[in-house]
């Protein structure tokens, strides 16, 4: 039996996205100072974004507005395997295989759902 949605925060693209966030900034511990401005916060500010905006669409008025969340979350995953993919080229990470790899399973999972959801407009 599914557990019924009272909230964002039920939502299972929510949690991975607050899941996602954390391993980035945990992973942006160890780059170099001089990226604190740069590649360090925008990888950590496109990680936050991913679940904010899934928590804004969701407590709009419409099914309409939330599924537009969703895809600005998805835009967000995008950028967050670009960055990960230049940070591994700049060598300030050896492996983001694991992590691109929930990114992907993250950005099916919100297509999934968006699809779910424009059957229902």
């Amino acid at each position: 039996m599914k557990e019924k949605i009272l909230s964002y925060k039920d939502l299972e693209v929510w949690k991975n996205g607050v899941k996602l966030a954390k391993d980035i900034y945990g992973l942006t511990e160890t780059f170099p100072y001089h990226e604190l401005y740069a590649l360090t916060s925008q990888l950590r500010r496109a990680a936050v974004s991913v679940s904010s905006n899934i928590a804004e669409g969701y407590v709009r008025n419409s099914t309409k507005e939330f599924v537009h969340f969703l895809y600005i979350s998805l835009g967000s995953l995008a950028e967050i395997d670009t960055q990960l993919q230049l940070a591994k080229e700049l060598n300030y990470t050896e492996n983001t295989e694991e992590l691109q790899n929930f990114i992907e399973m993250q950005m099916q999972q919100i297509r999934s759902f968006i699809n779910a959801l424009k059957r229902k407009i």
